[in-house]
């Protein structure tokens, strides 16, 4: 089965190496000069240095080649959010399967990953994201993993489970794409405020208090999206919000900890380098629970030190000072 990955960043580069062993896989890199870097080296480098690039993984910065390889097979789409519409409008809509990578919303819409293909490509048939708790740089290690893969079409799931279910990469299905991109997106802002608590060193009792209601907060918001409960307490949910808040290859949760000693945000992104999901749609999820009346202190309080309104150390007293109540979701 032929495999193409649109996006050559850590992620997709990772999914790559990972099914390049087993599926013919071509890699596509939109900058030329990265691609053939990439090919000459057998190495990326910028995003996952010292991991080489199995035999079987091609590379090129050829688009439309990227796709006729992968037409009859999975296309995995590998940008960060703010490039998925811009890349589902390129595909020819005999595709026979497409999943992304991303986790977020989109910035303009507010749309998540799904709702970005309703509007933008209906004529697309099956569509769906891969998600979980999942480090870049481990599953290009090849080191144990397991993911989700989300779609309303189940021979889609099936077909990722074909390609990319493996020894060391276990895939589960799930016909909740809602509640899996709602895990997988608001998980990055409730990583920042697990890193702001650690930077403050404010111990483990708070970090679990976080985890916790932070897992809340997504349930509330996922359920009043049409998500399904149980997605929430999987690999999309509670699989994710851990890693992504106690890990230390965490970009968002460094974010946090960064925030924590006092470092502006523009100068936390430069130094940072990689995107940092949570702090591009912490305001999009603030925006959306609100119209949906649906409470989300903690992503409030992420998104107050954010926007510099209040500093870590006030949100943290906000949310501790908060009246006493029944434990809900």
């Amino acid at each position: 089965m032929n495999v193409s990955v649109l996006g050559a960043g850590a992620w997709g580069t990772a999914l790559a190496v990972s099914v390049a062993p087993r599926h013919p896989t071509l890699l596509w890199a939109r900058d030329a000069a990265q691609a053939a870097t990439i090919a000459a080296s057998r190495e990326n480098g910028r995003y996952l240095p010292g991991i080489a690039l199995p035999d079987g993984l091609d590379v090129t910065a050829d688009f439309d080649a990227a796709v006729a390889h992968a037409r009859d097979g999975l296309i995995i789409v590998g940008t960060p959010m703010a490039g998925l519409q811009a890349t589902l409008e390129r595909l020819p809509a005999d595709c026979q399967g497409v999943l992304w990578l991303c986790k977020g919303f989109q910035g303009v819409t507010g749309r998540l990953g799904h709702e970005v293909a309703q509007a933008v490509r209906p004529d697309l048939a099956r569509v769906g994201i891969l998600s979980g708790p999942s480090f870049a740089l481990e599953v290009a290690r090849g080191q144990p993993a397991a993911l989700v893969a989300a779609s309303t079409d189940a021979s889609l799931t099936q077909l990722a489970i074909d390609v990319l279910h493996g020894e060391r990469l276990r895939i589960y299905a799930s016909e909740d794409p809602v509640g899996v991109e709602v895990g997988g997106a608001v998980k990055n802002v409730l990583a920042i405020a697990t890193g702001i608590a650690d930077g403050m060193q404010l111990g483990l009792n708070a970090r679990a208090a976080l985890i916790t209601r932070g897992l809340a907060e997504i349930t509330r918001l996922g359920l009043a999206l049409g998500a399904r409960a149980e997605t929430f307490m999987g690999l999309s949910g509670l699989g994710d919000l851990v890693l992504t808040a106690t890990g230390d290859l965490s970009r968002n949760r460094k974010v946090g900890l960064l925030l924590a000693q006092g470092l502006p945000l523009p100068r936390i992104l430069q130094e940072l380098g990689h995107v940092a999901e949570g702090v591009a749609c912490a305001a999009t999820v603030l925006q959306r629970a609100k119209a949906l009346a649906v409470p989300m202190p903690i992503t409030e309080a992420v998104v107050d030190v954010l926007e510099a309104r209040i500093t870590p150390q006030q949100a943290i007293r906000a949310l501790m000072s908060r009246e006493a109540q029944r434990e809900v979701w």
